[in-house]
């Protein structure tokens, strides 16, 4: 996804700040402490506890993942992850997309296979689409928040969703944010987006169809949207059963009429 949510690196960090602001996504900041590691605060004053306490367990776990350290209230200690983000190997050339898809599906794979702590697996609430999932699901599982590291190999940061849930919740969320970028169609990026959903798409043996209404519908919700950004969820969805329909059609069934055209 286009990293439009991080700050340019170096930018100015606020009184009590322990280094230069290297990121500010919709909820949290992450400033510099040193070279091996980073502070990681909510603004709103939310406890970073549960989410260090994941970490923690998925790290446990051999997860590629940056160890962390709670040091109270919102602020988290983690340890400093050096190189590109997957978009930016993107946006390079350093990496394809179809090998980008399947660093996406390698991660989804082996995160899965990690039961969620028990005190993560009961729902916050009625309304959340648990699904029977006991695995844990980043939920926001997309390239700019895979960091191609040397010593990790591919790790995936920014756990601020992550909970308990189901394979396939997890796999529909990545596959709508892809496909928001690339229902954009006047997005810079939209046709590379395009086929790394299609890529995605023919990697996964995870049905992306399974959960995409419960990820649609939680996306909707997500209060860092912008008002114009909300209405590409529902076209994310429509592109991302259409690119499923294409792939799953016998090779000797012609298309479907294109209505509007000549």
């Amino acid at each position: 996804m286009p990293p439009a949510d991080l700050a340019p690196q170096g930018s100015a960090a606020p009184a009590e700040a322990p280094g230069p602001l290297l990121a500010a996504g919709t909820s949290a900041d992450v400033f510099a402490i040193d070279e091996e590691h980073v502070l990681r605060r909510y603004r709103g004053g939310r406890d970073a506890g549960p989410e260090v306490e994941l970490l923690q367990h998925v790290v446990a776990h051999g997860f590629p993942a940056p160890a962390a350290r709670h040091l109270g209230g919102p602020d988290a200690e983690l340890e400093r992850l050096h190189g590109p983000t997957l978009l930016q190997a993107l946006g390079a050339g350093e990496i394809s997309l179809h090998d980008a898809a399947r660093v996406l599906d390698d991660l989804h794979r082996a995160l899965h296979r990690i039961a969620a702590p028990e005190s993560w697996r009961t729902p916050p609430d009625p309304d959340w689409p648990h699904l029977g999932g006991s695995a844990v699901v980043h939920l926001d599982l997309h390239p700019g928040n895979v960091i191609l590291t040397e010593t990790k190999g591919p790790a995936l940061v920014d756990w601020a969703k992550a909970r308990a849930g189901a394979p396939e919740l997890d796999v529909s969320s990545t596959a709508l944010l892809i496909g928001e970028v690339a229902a954009d169609s006047d997005g810079e990026y939209s046709q590379a987006a395009r086929a790394l959903l299609a890529a995605f798409l023919a990697v996964t043996e995870t049905d992306p169809l399974a959960a995409l209404d419960d990820a649609a519908a939680l996306r909707a919700v997500d209060p860092g949207l912008m008002p114009g950004e909300r209405e590409l969820v529902t076209r994310s969805a429509q592109l991302v059963r259409a690119l499923v329909q294409v792939a799953s059609r016998p090779e000797d069934e012609p298309p479907p009429p294109q209505h509007g055209t000549a």
